[in-house]
């Protein structure tokens, strides 16, 4: 039931309480750590747009079209290179995790009426600023994996001691998130026990959403930087986690866009482009599937439980449908 009385709280302080809320909900285990960060993330976001001190009940249905707009052409600030505008599954997302606040809030008496029922904007509006592909093209990978495989036998840079040194650990994160792709959460989760043999194939084992986990085996240029960095270039730090900041660190996602950037520096400036770590998790998708690798065996690569979801993460690649004409089966051996 809805208290009596309405509690008039702007926007920043209805932000503060809901996502203290929500953190709160993890020690339960009701909401990932990810997941809560995320609605923090989009929650904070809206306090900007909106203004902090505007009251949150002010706030109607043309208010939240505003917002929705406003967040749709935001620059993503994940890609150096303006990208047009968000996703329209980052917008999606946006308004999912406001649309979870305002129905909190309607429960604890923050507001009289839930302003996301007289919304107005639709779908397709939402979604009408069209990205920029996430995926690399086949040369734009290449170039990417090359410059990681090239890093271990890098020169130090100046000033730099051994012990400093990143380019191993570097190209291990570049060279997962190319071939294997997986969620950037993930990546950053994974401990060195994670990683095992078995009859002489290399495996990640990834913990994935909902608690489930799948086990990758990794390309043999992989899993070789792989057991180099293990060997050379991790810190010798009681710490389990597979990669750590020079000083014995965890890496935290951010950390993970900044070594994307790096290697992308030594990459031919004609194969380069920016892109962010879901970016690659698309290109691995992409890529095999142009390749026909099993729909099924990429949906478990990728650790998806439909393989419906794989649609999103096929990105169209430039020439494919001249190739697949030229090739096609019912026009073989003529």
């Amino acid at each position: 039931m809805r208290p009596a009385e309405l509690d008039r709280l702007t926007v920043a302080e209805a932000g503060d309480r809901y996502v203290e809320l929500v953190r709160a909900r993890t020690v339960t285990g009701a909401l990932s750590p990810s997941t809560a960060e995320v609605y923090a993330r989009d929650v904070a976001t809206l306090v900007e747009l909106a203004g902090g001190d505007v009251v949150l009940d002010d706030l109607t249905g043309a208010d939240v079209d505003a917002l929705l707009l406003a967040f749709a052409r935001r620059p993503d600030g994940r890609l150096r290179a303006p990208s047009g505008g968000q996703s329209p599954s980052s917008q999606a997302r946006f308004r999912r995790s406001i649309s979870a606040l305002f129905k909190h809030a309607t429960l604890a008496g923050w507001v009289q009426l839930n302003p996301m029922t007289a919304s107005t904007v639709t779908s397709k509006e939402r979604g009408g600023l069209r990205p920029q592909r996430r995926a690399l093209t086949r040369e734009q990978a290449q170039g990417l994996i090359g410059a990681a495989r090239t890093l271990g036998d890098a020169p130090p840079p100046e000033g730099k001691r051994r012990d400093q040194r990143t380019e191993l650990r570097d190209a291990v994160i570049v060279l997962l998130l190319s071939t294997v792709g997986p969620r950037v959460s993930e990546l950053v989760r994974a401990n060195v026990e994670d990683f095992f043999t078995n009859d002489g194939v290399r495996y990640w084992r990834i913990f994935g959403k909902g608690g489930r986990t799948r086990d990758v085996p990794l390309p043999d240029d992989v899993a070789r930087v792989l057991q180099e960095y293990l060997a050379q270039g991790r810190p010798a730090v009681a710490d389990k986690a597979l990669l750590l900041s020079w000083r014995g660190r965890r890496l935290a996602r951010g950390d993970v866009q900044a070594v994307i950037d790096r290697v992308q520096q030594r990459v031919d400036p004609d194969q380069r482009r920016s892109v962010t770590p879901h970016g690659l998790r698309h290109t691995t998708a992409t890529h095999l599937l142009a390749d026909a690798v099993d729909m099924d065996a990429v949906r478990r690569v990728l650790g998806h439980s439909d393989l419906s979801t794989l649609g999103r993460y096929r990105d169209e690649l430039p020439g494919e449908l001249e190739v697949a004409m030229r090739a096609h089966p019912l026009l073989r051996g003529r």
